[in-house]
């Protein structure tokens, strides 16, 4: 790569974290800042770069518009179908892939397991936030003030004796799943069902999707199915970098609990 060519990349990515000023960024780079200033003005030129009265520099109003065009170009369900059918190769479970608009989670895709029982899932079909992995691990991406707004307005059906009937059980047990980056459906949904998921970021660092992966109690039980997290989780730190996040999240190791008492609400 050519060393102006590298220098420009580099100073775009300075900007783009804070570094603002003509010493800053001469400093970060080592080089002198009559260099940097040449490059800051061909960026300036084309776009890329901009300052203001006190000869503070940032990203350009190019940088935005390439980045728009960039995700119009990269569809989530385009971008995850072959990790997705690999996952469902290397594990035999049906794997599903969801997004989350309006208070809303939608399956857009679904990969079948090789086993004979087949879930009621499809894609175009809405699933449970409060019962499901993917839409746990959706609420979970949220801002906080918009994941409490959201649950408070969810319909908590009780679907099993599992299932989560009051916000602040849903809320805390979003909170840890979060934190520790995947989400379970211990028999939430269907008494015979396990499921884990995982989140999907975007070059934004934010949740853009979520892979769950789901298994009947007669082919798994509930730890077989937490041994399967492994593969989940390079799984979606796959599809985030195929849609440009910019650094894998990391994710704790599965924890066995005893399970959750039925909520009252």
């Amino acid at each position: 790569m050519s060393q102006s060519v590298a220098r420009a990349l580099d100073v775009l990515d300075l900007l783009s974290r804070g570094v603002r000023t003509l010493d800053a960024l001469s400093a970060e780079l080592g080089v002198h800042k009559s260099t940097v200033l040449r490059l800051l003005q061909t960026l300036e030129s084309r776009g890329f770069a901009a300052h203001d009265t006190a000869h503070r520099y940032r990203v350009g109003p190019a940088v935005f518009a390439l980045a728009s065009d960039a995700l119009d170009a990269v569809d989530v369900r385009t971008a995850a179908a072959p990790i997705l059918r690999a996952l469902a190769a290397e594990t035999g479970q049906t794997v599903h892939l969801a997004t989350y608009q309006d208070g809303v989670v939608t399956y857009i895709d679904k990969v079948e397991s090789r086993q004979g029982l087949r879930m009621y899932s499809r894609i175009g079909l809405p699933a449970a936030i409060h019962a499901t992995a993917v839409g746990k691990v959706l609420l979970g991406g949220l801002d906080p003030a918009e994941r409490e707004r959201v649950a408070a307005g969810l319909d908590l059906h009780a679907f099993t004796p599992r299932t989560h009937v009051t916000v602040a059980g849903l809320l805390a047990d979003v909170a840890v799943s979060a934190e520790r980056g995947w989400a379970e459906d211990h028999e939430e949904h269907e008494t015979f069902m396990n499921c884990v998921g995982a989140p999907v970021h975007g070059p934004d660092g934010r949740v853009a999707a979520a892979v769950s992966i789901s298994v009947p109690n007669v082919v798994l039980a509930h730890d077989g199915v937490l041994a399967l997290l492994p593969a989940l989780l390079e799984a979606t730190e796959r599809i985030s970098a195929e849609l440009g996040a910019r650094t894998p999240t990391t994710a704790s190791a599965p924890t066995l609990s005893p399970a959750p008492p039925k909520e009252t609400p």
